[in-house]
């Protein structure tokens, strides 16, 4: 059996690579979303000139950016699907941790803002 400490710190291996998966996560749909708009800047770059590298983003440029990213999110699907099931499982296995080890998430928030006003 494992002590106290030895299940705690394994959950907060467990849950800091959540976060990290959930990062890596939010990292690609921004990569898509800055790379759409990228992509539509380029497209209508000369329509949309006036004066000294000023534009103006129309609802034409904001419905090809939207199909850019549906294109790109297309293409990223396997690795976003891949993470997105691997997020879920870690969920998952730290469910199951805490009810194994009757550990809640409540006396994680209480340590985590005693070591914060520490």
């Amino acid at each position: 059996m494992k002590s106290y400490s030895e299940q705690r710190a394994m959950l907060a291996r467990m849950v800091k690579a959540c976060a990290e998966t959930r990062n890596h996560l939010s990292i690609i749909e921004r990569q898509i979303r800055k790379r759409a708009e990228r992509m539509t800047i380029t497209a209508r770059v000369k329509t949309r000139q006036y004066g000294r590298m000023k534009f103006t983003w129309t609802p034409a440029d904001e419905r090809q950016c939207q199909e850019n990213a549906a294109q790109l999110r297309f293409e990223r699907r396997g690795e976003v699907d891949a993470l997105t099931r691997k997020l879920e499982r870690q969920k998952g296995a730290i469910l199951a941790f805490r009810v194994r080890y009757r550990i809640n998430e409540d006396a994680d928030l209480r340590d985590q803002a005693g070591e914060a006003a520490s």
